[in-house]
């Protein structure tokens, strides 16, 4: 547990009510599809890559306008999350995250456009406890493969990497390192390593290792 990866949306916190409604805004001025975004369809989308998402979601669209729609849903989300005023961290991820770092090395691996990592620790106030962070926007690769990138250039020799869906398990898997389930988060998950119910269970996993153990 010296080196902890994680995961934002599902894990971190939940935007999913802002983004549905930047990104109906955006489908709406860009056009070309009939998708409605709720916040129950993104928390089923998310945690996949933004090319996924976006073929899952206007599917009835051209490739060349679901491009466009994509790109207007990403600028949308980042203008409304960056003057949203409300919380929309999970409880005590602040403060677990403080406490966190002061005895592990903390790193981030999402699946998200580029400069929502940026943003997210910003509005959270904890990048000065953030030692690396990747994501697809940034490489076009894998979650498993952005995890086993952050890992080579930061000389890990072991990790864990704690999410939320089965896709963050399957990438956890693909990068060798074992899967911590975030419960409270967006997904189910049948196998795991360990799980949390709460993100300061964190705590307790570093210092006395007192988590339910998967089936």
């Amino acid at each position: 547990m010296k080196n902890i990866i994680l995961d934002v949306d599902g894990t971190l916190w939940d935007t999913t009510e802002v983004v549905a409604k930047a990104w109906n805004r955006a489908t709406a001025e860009v056009g070309g599809t009939n998708a409605v975004i709720t916040a129950s369809v993104l928390k089923k989308e998310f945690g996949k890559t933004m090319d996924v998402i976006a073929n899952n979601l206007f599917h009835d669209a051209s490739a060349e306008k679901r491009a466009l729609i994509l790109k207007r849903c990403c600028e949308c989300e980042h203008e409304d999350l960056e003057i949203h005023m409300k919380d929309l961290l999970y409880p005590d991820v602040k403060e677990t995250i403080r406490r966190l770092s002061e005895k592990c090395s903390l790193f981030i691996v999402s699946n998200c456009q580029s400069g929502y990592i940026e943003l997210f620790m910003e509005k959270a106030g904890i990048a000065k406890h953030i030692k690396d962070y990747e994501c697809f926007g940034n490489t076009g690769r894998s979650k498993g493969e952005n995890i086993k990138l952050v890992m080579e250039r930061n000389n890990l020799d072991e990790a864990v990497y704690v999410g939320d869906t089965q896709g963050d398990c399957d990438a956890a898997l693909f990068a060798g390192i074992p899967f911590v389930y975030a419960k409270y988060g967006f997904g189910i998950v049948e196998s795991y390593y360990l799980a949390i119910s709460y993100i300061k269970e964190l705590l307790v996993l570093c210092q006395e290792n007192e988590v339910i153990k998967g089936e």
